[in-house]
């Protein structure tokens, strides 16, 4: 039985629920490439079969905000998830701010904490970007509701040239991290 995965690529393209932006780009643009790229490493794999929040790059999820994330809450837990992998780009005041970590309902979320730790792990050795570590954040909704481990990754900052850079130009990077680390959870690494 294949391992089911969620991608959720964090963000609506236009109107509500957008995301972050730094540097002359868009945190929604950059999760629906980097999730695509990652769907497409998965669905290659037989031991994975894999569903996105965003088939299209123009798919809008929701009718608000809060519409958005249940939607994509309610679509995970209706596939039958093994596991929820939500993506998305940090962004700061300070334009130094750089790295990635990863955010997990709680310590005692053990999957959830094991997958992230992978997940991290593999990002850093694919792109280079510091591991910033895991956060524990129990009042984000898409890790609160999901009935499956949850793993929110926050790519790099893109409020950092560098990291706003690399996140445009070699998405495949992330993708292959995320992957990577999710295959080394399941000891198929």
């Amino acid at each position: 039985m294949a391992i089911k995965i969620y991608i959720d690529q964090g963000h609506n393209p236009t109107g509500f629920n957008t995301g972050a932006e730094g540097n002359g780009y868009f945190e929604q643009d950059i999760t629906y490439r980097v999730g695509r790229l990652l769907y497409e490493r998965l669905a290659a794999n037989p031991a994975f079969e894999a569903r996105l929040s965003r088939p299209t790059e123009g798919t809008i999820l929701g009718t608000s905000n809060n519409s958005s994330l249940r939607v994509r809450v309610e679509q995970a837990n209706a596939y039958g998830a093994d596991l929820f992998i939500s993506i998305h780009t940090n962004a700061a005041e300070s334009p130094s701010a750089t790295g990635t970590e990863a955010l997990v309902y709680s310590p005692a979320s053990t999957v959830a904490v094991d997958v992230a730790d992978n997940i991290l792990r593999q990002l850093t050795l694919q792109t280079g970007l510091r591991n910033r570590g895991i956060v524990y954040r129990p009042g984000l909704y898409v890790l609160r509701r999901t009935r499956m481990p949850a793993v929110l990754v926050e790519l790099g900052f893109i409020t950092n040239p560098r990291d706003a850079d690399l996140m445009v130009n070699s998405p495949s990077l992330f993708a292959e991290g995320i992957y990577r680390g999710i295959l080394a959870y399941y000891g198929l690494l």
